[in-house]
This record gives structure tokens, C-alpha cells and sequence, in this order.
């Protein structure tokens, strides 16, 4: 790879450390926040929502915008607001508040600076023999900040306080803005056969009629729900069953099985169809779900459960990614791709709200584990049709 594909490569997995392994951590802070002002648990569920909701209605606009204006600028503004958003958090004194700062303003923030916007700029830079191997990287250091922040913010929370603990974040979120420097090129810049000539509206409206797209974004709501749900509701779970201790942990080792099986999706995803491996990896979540759910809890089944949904965790992000540049070219990658995420999101919406208020009805997430098994056989048929060809290509192939 040139040596700018590496600053890249490397500043975009920087800022996911930061920006994934902050939004990874909240579900840490569901019991404290919920405890410290005498809330309900879904409240807080609402607002990590919200959160979800607003990352993945404004990223399609937050990514078009950073595609016509430059990745850069958008991405060190988007930080500054992730900075307001902890602060706010941090002197919530209430649902508005909690609302107000992990809902709208963090997930504003998190729009530009996550995923979205880093896998764009990395796939603009690197050939497409590299580009699915390239992408795992990227997600991967998202999972290893998942794997730092876990187990740190629990002791944050445990030395100091939850409030305390949002205030340090907040400083440490800062440091996005100047990594955001490092991020600059838009579409335009992008030389891309494909796609000479070819405006934003005409790639949008090519991809909302391309049948493998829109079935690719409903198996990615698929993946937020399921991932969602855990990353939440995983400690609170643990705490109905008597091992709290044990919620930093497991978040840490989900994070750091992901490291390795990110990187490993994304290397066979440049080796295999991506659509037969995506199907493979949500059936085989589903497996991992329905064996929990067997065995007894304790420490040893939830080390295991955290091991192996870990592996699987985000494998689905560097295949997603790369299924929509196989068919639609790097240029306006990062707008194409942002619409996917929206199914995304809108599935971390559900997991995340239904989660609490099916606790909060039931006193326990057992219907939510038969959910996500569902969900994750429905995602195993949905990917089985999709097509990764060129749109071009299809099209040749068809006359």
C-alpha cells in the first residue's frame, strides 16, 4: 500500500479505539446512571436509542456531506461534538437530559465519527485486491478499543463515579479532532472507472433499485439488533443472575475476540463470496445464542458466550462494506455504505429499547434470546441471494 493509504489506515483505527470503544462502553453505565438518579432501566435504554436511531438517520447525510466536502472537516466537527455530549451526559440531571447528550448529541457525533466515515476514506485508498483485508483492519481496532474501554471504564466507574468517569472520556474524545487531519479526500478525488461522470443522486438511485443492496441493508439490521441487545443488556443480565463482576470482562474479551475475528472475516471475505460467508457467520450466531441459552450461567459459560459471540462480533462490517464496493466502485462508498449502517442502526434501535422494556415487563431477557436467535436465522436466508458483481457487470451479463 502507498504511504498515505497507512496514515490513513492508521489515524482511522485511532479514532474507532476512541469513538467505538466509548459507544461499545454504555451499556456499563446503564445500571449506575439508572441507579444514581432512581430512573428505570428503560429510560436510560431510551436514550441509548435515541442514540442509535439518530446515528443511523443522519449518517446517510452526514456521509454524502463528507463526500462532497472532504472526510476531514467533518470528521474533526463531529468529534468537538462528541466532547459536548459526554460533558452533558455527564451533568444530566434527568431523562431530558440523558436524552439530550447519549441520544441526540452522541449519536450525532458518533454519525461521522465511527465507522462509516473511516471505512469510506480507508476504501478510497487502497486497490481492491486489498480492500475487504483492509477493511477488517479497520474494524478490528474498533473491537480493540471496545476491548480496552470495557474494563477500564468499570474501574473508572468503580474508583471514581459514573459522572466522573463520562467528564474523563470527554477529554480523551478530544483527541479526535486532531487524528480527523489526517482523514482528508472526498469523492471527487476518487478515480474509479465505474463511476467516471457519475453523480451522487444517479449512484443513490442505481443502489435503492439494486435488489442484493437493499437485501444487504435489511440483513444488516440483523446485526445491530443482535449486537445491540448484548453489548446493552449483557451486563444487567449478569447482574439479575448474580455475577455483576463479571460485565467489564466480558465486554473486554467480546472485544478482544473480535480483533481476531474481524480480521479473519475480512481476509476470507477476499477469498470467498462475502454473501456465503455472512450467511454463514449470522447462522452460526444463532448457534452460539441457543447454547447459552442451554447451559447453565457462570463464570465459565459466560467466558465462553463472550469468546465466541466475540469472534463473530463485527466480522459483518468489512464483508457489508465490501459487498457494497464490489457492486458500486470506492467513489461514493461512504454514502452507500452510511445507508446500510441506517439498517444497522435501526436495529441497534430495537435491541436496545425492547431490551429494557421487555426486562423491565418480564423481570428477565429471556424472549430477547429467542429473538436474536431468530433474527440471526432470518439474516442466514436473507444474504443467500445477494449478488456481489459489479452493477455493470450484472447488467452485461443480463443483455
Amino acid at each position: 500500500m502507498p504511504r498515505k493509504a497507512y496514515i490513513v489506515l492508521i489515524a482511522g483505527c485511532l479514532i474507532l479505539i476512541l469513538s467505538t470503544g466509548t459507544r461499545q462502553s454504555f451499556g456499563l453505565f446503564l445500571t449506575p446512571v439508572s441507579s444514581g438518579l432512581g430512573l428505570d432501566f428503560q429510560i436510560f435504554s431510551l436514550s441509548i436509542a435515541i442514540q442509535n436511531l439518530v446515528i443511523g438517520l443522519s449518517q446517510p447525510f452526514v456521509a454524502a456531506y463528507a463526500d462532497r466536502f472532504g472526510t476531514a472537516r467533518v470528521m474533526a466537527t463531529c468529534g468537538a461534538l462528541y466532547v459536548l455530549g459526554m460533558i452533558t451526559l455527564a451533568n444530566a440531571g434527568g431523562p431530558m437530559g440523558l436524552h439530550l447528550g447519549a441520544g441526540l448529541i452522541v449519536g450525532l457525533a458518533a454519525s461521522g465519527a465511527g465507522f462509516t466515515l473511516v471505512l469510506g476514506a480507508v476504501g478510497r485508498v487502497v486497490s481492491e485486491e486489498k480492500r475487504s483485508f483492509a477493511l477488517g483492519i479497520v474494524a478490528a481496532f474498533g473491537s480493540f478499543g471496545q476491548m480496552l474501554a470495557a474494563p477500564l471504564n468499570q474501574q473508572l466507574i468503580s474508583a471514581f463515579d459514573v459522572w466522573t468517569t463520562f467528564l474523563i472520556l470527554a477529554a480523551a474524545l478530544g483527541l479526535i479532532v486532531p487524528l480527523a487531519m489526517a482523514l482528508r479526500g472526498r469523492a471527487a478525488d476518487t478515480h474509479d472507472p465505474r463511476t467516471e461522470g457519475q453523480t451522487l443522486r444517479q449512484a443513490l438511485d442505481e443502489a435503492l433499485r439494486h435488489r442484493s443492496y437493499v437485501l444487504l441493508v435489511i440483513g444488516f439490521y440483523v446485526c445491530g439488533f443482535q449486537v445491540q441487545f448484548v453489548g446493552v443488556h449483557l451486563p444487567n443480565f449478569l447482574a439479575t443472575e448474580g455475577i455483576p463482576e463479571l460485565a467489564g470482562i466480558a465486554i473486554g474479551i467480546i472485544g478482544f475476540f473480535n480483533f481476531f475475528g474481524t480480521l479473519f472475516f475480512g481476509w476470507l471475505g477476499g477469498r470467498y463470496p462475502k454473501n456465503a460467508v455472512l450467511s454463514v457467520l449470522y447462522f452460526t450466531r444463532s448457534v452460539v445464542f441457543a447454547l447459552f441459552m442451554v447451559f447453565p450461567v457462570n463464570s465459565v459459560s459466560i467466558i465462553l458466550f463472550a469468546a465466541a459471540i466475540g469472534f463473530l462480533w463485527l466480522g459483518t462490517v468489512p464483508l457489508t462494506t465490501g459487498l457494497v464496493a464490489s457492486m458500486f466502485g470506492a467513489r461514493y462508498l461512504t454514502t452507500l455504505a452510511s445507508i446500510t449502517f441506517l439498517g444497522h442502526q435501526l436495529g441497534s434501535f430495537t435491541g436496545s429499547w425492547v431490551g429494557g422494556i421487555m426486562f423491565d415487563a418480564t423481570g428477565s431477557y429471556d424472549l430477547m434470546w429467542i429473538a436474536v436467535i431468530g433474527a440471526g436465522l432470518f439474516a442466514a436466508a436473507v444474504h443467500l441471494p445477494i449478488s456481489g458483481k459489479q452493477v455493470g457487470e450484472a447488467k452485461t451479463a443480463t443483455a
